[in-house]
């Protein structure tokens, strides 16, 4: 694909005093800094924050899962033309990574080949006998537990068809096994927080904290790129209020979903974000070409005339600039630091 120079004056808006939007230390033009490997549409639980639910009863959803020979050229790409660019690979997305049929022969070979971070983000109600033992198994640098409650009641409220019990003694287990000998994996702990669980955001992080958890994340509501219309007209209402910067995903990550396809946003559930067929591509080629030349340009002049699923989206402000404060991939800096 042939390439076009980027802008090489992205503006500052007066919202991120200070910050500049371009490429510039873990944000490289050669290679994404993450990868996001999203091993199915299926998932066992409806959660009122998430558009899985909603997703599953439209023409854009299929039941499909990721071809791991496709999850396997991810970790190959990266230890070539990524090795030392690409920070993490990131197994996370539309459902639920564990019910992917073969996640744990992809998990195996990432963790062995990539030469990089790996990390995985589940809802942890895992049911299976030894299947804990066996994520854990894995060496999987980063296992990501998304809760959401801290009490039985509300994680039903929030986490339908899911069960806290079973969810807290699965967490509990991979404690246990990361601080056994030898076992490199860090757990975290996460907390979309929201009307329905507010009230017990200190609670969770005390508990998960006194467990042995090694992070607790707070995190913010998006819209799951306009899809959840309700919290995307209250994001579009404050947003306004100032002026829109770029969002960083351009920049940071790409996206590797069930189907095949490479995309640009990890929050797309139309194939709205979609740009080539990961079988008949690559990465690296992918990340230097003339569409994303083009699509940087339009976050940089926030001019969205040409990239219509961009242009609807108030997700850009929940991304936050290596300039701007921390970050999930700060945390994974920290725990790479600790090895």
């Amino acid at each position: 694909m042939k390439t076009e120079p980027e802008s090489p004056n992205p503006r500052t808006p007066e919202a991120g005093a200070g910050a500049t939007y371009d490429f510039g230390g873990r944000l490289t033009r050669e290679f994404p800094s993450q990868i996001v490997i999203d091993a199915t549409e299926l998932c066992n639980l409806e959660c009122v924050h998430c558009a899985h639910p909603h997703f599953k009863r439209t023409e854009f959803y299929s039941g499909k899962s990721l071809d791991p020979a496709l999850s396997h050229k991810v970790a190959d790409e990266v230890a070539g033309a990524g090795r030392g660019l690409c920070r993490y690979i990131r197994f996370t997305g539309e459902g639920e990574p564990l019910i992917a049929p073969h996640i744990f022969e992809m998990l195996d070979y990432a963790v062995t080949n990539s030469g990089t971070t790996v990390t995985i983000t589940t809802n942890g109600s895992l049911n299976h006998p030894g299947k804990v033992e066996r994520l854990m198994a894995t060496g999987v640098d980063i296992v990501d537990v998304s809760i959401d409650a801290f009490s039985p009641e509300t994680y039903a409220r929030i986490r339908v068809k899911g069960d806290l019990n079973v969810t807290r003694a699965n967490v509990k287990r991979m404690i246990d096994l990361s601080k056994a000998a030898g076992c490199p994996t860090k757990v975290v702990v996460s907390y979309i927080e929201q009307k329905e669980n507010v009230h017990e955001t200190a609670d969770f992080e005390k508990y998960w904290k006194d467990q042995g958890a090694d992070f607790v994340v707070i995190r913010r509501m998006h819209s799951h790129a306009g899809v959840i219309v309700q919290i995307a007209r209250n994001l579009h209402e404050v947003n306004t209020r100032g002026p829109r910067r770029p969002c960083l995903y351009p920049w940071e990550r790409i996206v590797l979903n069930p189907r095949g396809f490479l995309s640009f946003c990890p929050n797309d559930w139309v194939h709205g974000s979609n740009i080539a067929d990961y079988r008949t591509t690559t990465i690296a080629e992918t990340w230097q070409s003339e569409f994303y030349s083009r699509l940087r340009r339009a976050h940089l002049a926030n001019c969205y005339a040409h990239h219509d699923f961009c242009g609807q989206c108030p997700d850009w402000a929940s991304t936050r600039w290596p300039s701007e404060g921390r970050s999930y991939a700060d945390l994974v800096e920290d725990f790479k630091g600790c090895e």
